[in-house]
C-alpha cells in the first residue's frame, strides 16, 4: 500500500532529533568535516602496523596511473616477482603493461562483435543486448581473460613496448572505442536482418577489425614483434638476449605453466553453492582461448590457499572492493577504519552475501598479496602490492586486516597443484554458466 510522508511525520522525525543531546555536535563536526573524517577510528592505525611474519620481496610498485587496468598490472606483478628472483633484475624492472593492453583492447573489440553476431536476433532492448552494448569493451578484466592473452602473444619487457598517452589515461581511446563498436554493432544487425549471408559478414567484420588495428596503433603504438633484452642485475653484471619473440621471451624468463593457475572465488550466496565451479556468459576476450571459472569455496579454504602459496615463497593475485572501508593515503584497508554506524547511531551491516546480492559490493580492483602476519598460526593482516605508484599507503604498499579480507576479497589465484585432493576434484568440474551481469563477472 502505497503511504506519502506527511508533515506531521516530518515535525515529529524533527522533535526525534531535537531530544538526542549530542545532535547538534554530530552536526557541526559532520558539516564540516565530511562522514569518514569524523568517524575515522585512530586503534585502526595502530592495529595496522605494516610488519608482517612472511613478507616477500618484491621491489617497486608499479603505477597504472589514469587508466583501469589493475588486474594486468597485478598479474604482471606475480609473473615479475618470479623474473627478479631468477635472474636477479633491478627492483624497477616491469614487464609492458601496454603491450598486453594493446592485445587486450583488439580481442575485446573481436569478442563483442562475435556477440553481437550471436545476439542479432535478440530485441535491442532484451536484457542481453542491453548489457552488451551497455560497454563493448573496457579497461577491466580478470585473471583468466590475462592468462588468455599471455599463451596467444606472450609477454614483453617494458622497455620494449611503454606506455604511451592512451595507455596511461585511457578515457579518450575509451570513448571512441566504444563509439566505433557501436557503430560496427548496429551495422551488423542491419545486415543479419536483412539477410546478408556469412561470407558477407565474415569479410565486413574483418574490415571493421582492420579498422580496430589502426585505431589501436596510433593510440598505443605497434606491437612488438621482435626485441633485444638488455639489463644489468642486481650484481651490476651486463645482460643481453637478442631477438627475442615475445612468447620466447615468456618461456624462456618466466617459465610457468599459466594453466597450473586457477581462480578461487567466495561468495556465500544461496545460488552458488561452495566446492562447485562457475563461468559467466559473454565474459573474455579471445574467442577460442581460456575460459573463464571460478571455484567458489568457504572463507576458511579460502585464506588457507593464500598462505599456503606465501609460505611457498609466491605472491597472490587477489580481486577485491578496494573502495569500501578504505583509506589510499595511509595503506590501509581495514573494517574498524570508519566507525560510520556509531556515528548516526544506526545498524549499517550487510552480510557479504547480501552485500553482493543487494548491489553494495563486487570486485572492482585486483592487486597482488605479498605477505601475511600470522599469530598462532592464524591471519591478522596481510600485505598487499599496489598499482597505483609509491606515493600512497607505504611506498605504494597496503595493510588489508583480516576481517576486510573476510568481507571484501572475493578471488584469489593460487596453483592447482597444491590443492588437496578433494579441491582437486571440485576445480576439475564442468562450471555452471551465470548471467552476464552476475557480481562474479565484475572486471577488476
Amino acid at each position: 500500500m502505497t503511504k506519502e510522508i506527511n508533515f506531521d511525520q516530518i515535525n515529529q522525525y524533527q522533535a526525534n532529533l531535537d531530544n538526542r543531546k549530542d545532535s547538534s555536535v554530530v552536526e557541526r563536526a559532520v558539516t564540516h568535516q565530511g562522514i569518514l573524517a569524523v568517524s575515522s577510528d585512530f586503534k585502526s592505525d595502530i592495529n595496522m602496523n605494516p610488519v608482517f611474519s612472511i613478507d616477500l620481496s618484491t621491489g617497486d610498485v608499479s603505477d597504472q596511473k589514469q587508466s583501469g587496468r589493475c588486474w594486468m598490472f597485478a598479474a604482471l606483478n606475480t609473473m615479475n616477482h618470479r623474473l627478479m628472483n631468477n635472474f636477479k633484475v633491478a627492483d624497477d624492472f616491469e614487464l609492458s603493461q601496454n603491450y598486453i593492453n594493446f592485445w587486450d583492447k583488439f580481442e575485446k573489440s573481436n569478442y563483442f562483435l562475435e556477440n553481437v553476431i550471436k545476439t542479432a536476433d535478440e530485441p535491442l532492448d532484451s536484457r542481453k543486448v542491453a548489457w552488451l552494448l551497455a560497454t563493448p569493451q573496457q579497461d577491466g578484466g580478470q585473471w583468466d581473460m590475462l592468462c588468455a592473452l599471455v599463451e596467444k602473444y606472450g609477454v614483453v619487457p617494458k622497455s620494449a613496448m611503454p606506455e604511451t598517452f592512451s595507455s596511461n589515461s585511457s578515457n579518450q581511446l575509451n570513448k571512441f572505442l566504444n563509439l566505433k563498436l557501436r557503430r560496427n554493432a548496429a551495422q551488423l544487425r542491419e545486415l543479419i536482418a536483412s539477410g546478408a549471408s556469412e561470407d558477407h559478414l565474415s569479410k565486413t567484420k574483418d574490415i571493421m577489425m582492420n579498422e580496430i588495428y589502426r585505431m589501436l596503433t596510433y593510440t598505443l603504438g605497434t606491437p612488438t614483434k621482435k626485441f633485444n633484452f638488455e639489463y644489468r642485475d642486481k650484481d651490476k653484471q651486463y645482460h643481453i638476449d637478442q631477438d627475442l619473440t615475445p612468447k620466447e621471451f615468456f618461456n624462456k624468463y618466466i617459465n610457468v605453466d599459466l594453466d597450473d593457475y586457477v581462480s578461487i572465488i567466495n561468495s556465500p550466496t544461496d545460488d552458488k553453492p561452495f566446492n562447485k565451479t562457475y563461468t559467466i556468459d559473454m565474459l573474455g576476450n579471445v574467442v577460442g582461448g581460456r575460459q573463464v571459472k571460478h571455484l567458489n569455496l568457504e572463507m576458511h579454504d579460502f585464506k588457507q590457499l593464500a598462505i599456503d602459496q606465501l609460505k611457498r615463497g609466491e605472491s597472490v593475485w587477489f580481486g577485491s572492493d578496494v573502495g569500501q572501508s578504505s583509506d589510499s593515503k595511509k595503506g590501509i584497508l581495514d573494517t574498524e577504519l570508519y566507525a560510520v554506524d556509531e556515528l548516526f547511531d544506526m545498524d549499517l551491516s550487510l552480510s557479504k552475501g547480501a552485500q553482493l546480492q543487494f548491489g553494495e559490493s563486487l570486485m572492482t580492483h585486483a592487486m597482488v598479496i605479498t605477505g601475511v602476519d600470522l599469530v598462532d598460526d592464524k591471519p591478522v593482516r596481510w600485505k598487499v602490492e599496489n598499482s597505483w605508484g609509491n606515493k600512497v599507503g607505504n611506498k605504494g604498499y597496503f595493510v588489508m586486516s583480516d576481517a576486510w579480507m573476510e568481507k571484501y576479497v572475493y578471488q584469489i589465484v593460487v596453483n592447482k597443484n597444491y590443492l588437496p585432493s578433494n579441491l582437486k576434484k571440485a576445480q576439475a568440474q564442468s562450471p555452471k554458466v551465470l548471467a552476464p551481469w552476475d557480481p562474479m563477472g565484475a572486471l577488476a
